[in-house]
């Protein structure tokens, strides 16, 4: 951390846990967020917490994924970790959680065979498809706690009491949704050199305004990556979990929003399984979608139609971000811009 983000999370460590003697703090791996800091802290008595501060006050990242972690806890939809303390609108914004319960999916999938792959897979899509039977009477960004126009809103709350579950959301269509989602790519970007693939994204999001409103709504969470999974270990040779539940705990859900579930499956797959320009193999696709489909009844309404649409917003993983895929491959990064730049007018082309 430099100075600036030095000082922000020592405000914010103070805020949240003024009381509690800090013996170290840890980092938590690579970011391709600049916006926020994330660090683990161990305190003096060996427990654990993490905490995000916000770097930049932008798109109220930090109150929605407050927001939405107190929701899922409140409603049982999945396991996520326990807020510790938050202030979604302090100097910084902050948010404190305990541990996710059991393990990092990335370190464990990295250490399975290709038989467990596909059964961590098949839990995720349950997992997902679990998520996505919260529908909402229309789409919407999520931007806070509370009473606000949300279908999901708990009433009002006395003063000094607790804070509400409920989910403050600003409706409007699923068309302008995914816009907000591809501009908020375009504020965490951190490269310039393919700045003209937004606005060719946004013109094929447009084209096709009339496919995509007709989505059905419910909670996303997008970014499922294996490092935003944990997973218990308790699961039968056929993959359930021992005793109940799906055993898949997701984490970070400050890009979550009311959306298209067949955009939340199409992106899971591509950051699950894909590389720069390679596509994973086919049965751990389809184990991904067999949980789905065994959990849901099927897969999202639409999803073959609108998944090319969504095949063209996720060009924007390589191409906002091409600088930090270049030191991730050890790849010359103008190969991997002409690359991007050709995988990009191929699935146009699809669409």
């Amino acid at each position: 951390m430099d100075g600036a983000e030095s000082e922000a999370v020592a405000r914010a460590l103070s805020d949240a846990f003024p009381d509690r003697t800090v013996d170290r703090l840890t980092g938590v791996g690579p970011s391709w967020n600049g916006a926020n800091e994330t660090v683990g802290v161990v305190f003096a008595d060996g427990t654990r917490a993490f905490l995000k501060v916000a770097l930049a006050d932008e798109s109220h990242r930090i109150a929605r994924e407050y927001a939405v972690l107190r929701y899922l806890r409140a409603n049982g939809l999945l396991p996520v970790p326990e807020v510790l303390a938050a202030d979604p609108d302090g100097d910084p914004a902050y948010l404190a959680t305990a541990p996710a319960p059991g393990r990092e999916l990335l370190g464990v999938y990295e250490a399975a065979s290709d038989e467990e792959r596909e059964r961590l897979l098949r839990r995720v899509g349950a997992a997902l498809a679990a998520l996505h039977a919260d529908r909402f009477a229309e789409h919407g960004e999520i931007v806070g706690s509370g009473t606000g126009t949300g279908t999901a809103v708990s009433g009002d709350v006395a003063e000094g009491s607790d804070p509400p579950t409920g989910l403050s959301i600003e409706f409007a269509s699923w068309t302008d949704v995914l816009l907000a989602t591809v501009e908020r790519t375009r504020e965490i970007g951190t490269s310039e050199r393919l700045s003209g693939h937004y606005d060719a994204v946004i013109d094929c999001v447009r084209a096709n305004r009339e496919l995509l409103d007709r989505a059905p709504a419910a909670l996303l969470h997008g970014d499922v990556t294996k490092p935003n999974l944990f997973v218990t270990t308790d699961a039968d040779e056929g993959g359930a979990v021992v005793g109940g539940g799906l055993g898949v705990s997701p984490i970070d859900w400050e890009l979550s929003h009311v959306g298209d579930p067949a955009r939340d499956l199409v992106r899971a797959e591509d950051q699950l399984l894909n590389g720069f320009d390679s596509t994973g193999p086919g049965r751990f696709a389809a184990a991904l979608r067999e949980g789905y489909r065994d959990r849901a009844g099927g897969l999202p309404e639409g999803f073959e139609r609108r998944r090319p649409v969504y095949e063209v917003v996720r060009t924007l993983g390589r191409s906002g971000f091409v600088d930090q895929w270049a030191t991730y491959l050890d790849e010359p990064i103008e190969a991997l811009v002409e690359r991007a730049d050709a995988e990009l007018r191929s699935r146009l082309d699809a669409v």
